[in-house]
């Protein structure tokens, strides 16, 4: 399993991931699920991923491939538009699960994978997309300007509670490290190392981005932070009647 997220506030957007795709009890596996690609002041392109490893690395492989052939009749380097992208690589995942679905049925498992795409074309407003495994997508909303794909249950409530398009881009991307920690303490199915892209609206630039570990300072120090507060705020909570009877 995996958890990956994008965060789309008024200064820009905020990508974040995870690396583990399988947690066994003496087996562990890591890969990065964050592909990000840049043509400097022309458009900005971030792929996370999550499901099935082998198909979400086809679909990754042909984007490449697309990228240096001349004669492709399509790549996300050439499109107008950012949702141009997401049908591509919609269409790419299809394809590649549609190749290998009798043999994944016969074993009783699935090819699926699924998709966040995000970024911005020069002269657009930076987006982002999630793409399901049946090839369709949906953007975010200025209500909810955050998408997540994997196991995103547990990591979703502080994204409820604090994402707003207001929001500034530093606390969206502390927001976003939150989420996962969160999501890492709840299952152990999803895991560092942690990547995290920040992209500044208009920049067309590659986004600033970041791996961390378990023992990176900043990590360490958000984590002990966050759980201090919390600690702080639960004590803090109204007192039932009875309890000043005691």
């Amino acid at each position: 399993m995996t958890y990956c997220l994008a965060i789309r506030v008024n200064k820009g957007v905020i990508f974040a991931s995870d690396s583990r795709t399988n947690a066994g009890v003496d087996y562990v596996t890591t890969y990065s699920k964050m592909h990000r690609f840049s043509w400097p002041g022309e458009r900005t392109v971030v792929i996370l991923t999550a499901g099935n490893l082998a198909t979400s690395q086809a679909v990754i492989n042909h984007i490449h491939k697309d990228l240096e052939d001349p004669e492709a009749g399509m790549n996300i380097a050439r499109t107008g538009h950012l949702y141009e992208v997401a049908h591509y690589v919609g269409k790419l995942s299809q394809r590649e699960q549609q190749q290998h679905a009798p043999a994944m049925e016969s074993s009783k498992s699935t090819a699926e994978a699924s998709f966040i795409l995000g970024g911005q074309i020069t002269g657009k407003e930076p987006e982002i997309y999630l793409i399901y495994p049946q090839g369709n997508y949906i953007s975010a909303s200025p209500e909810t300007p955050f998408l997540q794909i994997g196991e995103n249950k547990y990591g979703k409530p502080i994204l409820d509670r604090i994402i707003s398009p207001s929001t500034s881009l530093e606390d969206a991307a502390r927001c976003a490290l939150v989420s996962l920690d969160s999501t890492m303490r709840s299952n152990i199915s999803v895991g560092p190392p942690l990547e995290l892209a920040v992209y500044e609206k208009n920049s067309l630039e590659a986004p600033r981005h970041i791996t961390l570990t378990l023992n990176s300072p900043i990590y360490k120090s958000l984590q002990k932070r966050w759980n201090e507060g919390l600690k702080r705020s639960f004590n803090r909570l109204p007192r039932f009647d009875w309890e000043d009877e005691k």
